[in-house]
């Protein structure tokens, strides 16, 4: 018996009404939607901390959802695993044409745009029927963040983009004023809406910029976090206490942090 083999094996044991375990029986794709994203996140977090250990273990936590998930199918009579399989094994053929194509896409190697125009016509085969977008595929469920980036990247395939980065300024600037003014209006709904359309604008400046907006947060969190701890240590040594200081002394300390 394969490992693989072994772990759907376990699955379908973990499973089974009978002799199967109570938790496991009693969940379904929506209650197990948020393990599978946090697995995910767990699987990226053990890669920077450069934890191979961890990784591996991550790794396996993460197949098992997937075998979770194929599972629950098999027993709704849509599809198992090996339908999964088939399934990624087949697009991963279809979508390098310059690897696994005919000799002459081969010899032709990676075209640049090719990899959007067969995810555009897998799009089109999956819903033949109605008007097709070209925002289709880009899941609700993704991070606001990646989903922003995603549209904006989505909507840029048809032309709808601004030529340049300073023309993504231009709008970041203009949604500053507006959020301001919502500001000083008080209310709460504008200023979330003027705020949403401002870290849309963000996004695409990154875009442009060609930065994962995702990677410049966590390397910002990544950095605050850092310079902050080292002010927390410094009050700590000296028997102060950040929370007893003014804003100045606050700002002091920041200042001394970054240097650091």
């Amino acid at each position: 018996m394969s490992s693989i083999e072994k772990l759907l094996e376990i699955m379908a044991r973990l499973r089974d009404p009978a002799s199967g375990c109570p938790w496991d029986v009693g969940q379904d794709f929506s209650t197990i939607a948020p393990y599978t994203i946090e697995e995910a996140y767990e699987v990226a977090d053990a890669i920077a901390r450069r934890d191979m250990a961890d990784l591996r273990d991550e790794l396996g936590d993460l197949l098992f959802q997937v075998v979770f998930h194929a599972r629950m199918a098999e027993e709704a009579g849509e599809f198992d695993f090996r339908a999964v399989t088939d399934a990624i094994s087949d697009k991963l053929v279809r979508r390098h044409p310059h690897v696994f194509g005919t000799m002459e896409e081969r010899r032709r190697g990676a075209v640049p745009g090719a990899w959007e125009t067969i995810k555009a016509a897998e799009r089109s085969a999956r819903t033949p029927a109605g008007p097709d977008s070209v925002l289709d595929g880009v899941a609700i469920a993704l991070p606001a963040l990646k989903r922003a980036f995603k549209l904006g990247k989505r909507a840029a395939l048809v032309g709808f983009d601004w030529p340049d980065a300073g023309g993504v300024m231009a709008k970041i600037d203009e949604e500053l004023g507006e959020l301001a003014v919502a500001g000083k209006s008080g209310e709460q709904d504008a200023v979330e809406e003027e705020l949403g359309d401002l870290l849309f604008a963000i996004t695409n400046l990154a875009r442009h910029l060609k930065v994962d907006p995702e990677q410049a947060l966590a390397r910002a969190n990544a950095k605050f976090e850092r310079r902050f701890r080292r002010m927390e240590a410094e009050a700590a040594a000296e028997g102060a206490n950040l929370a007893e200081m003014d804003i100045d002394a606050l700002e002091v300390r920041w200042q001394s942090a970054k240097q650091g």
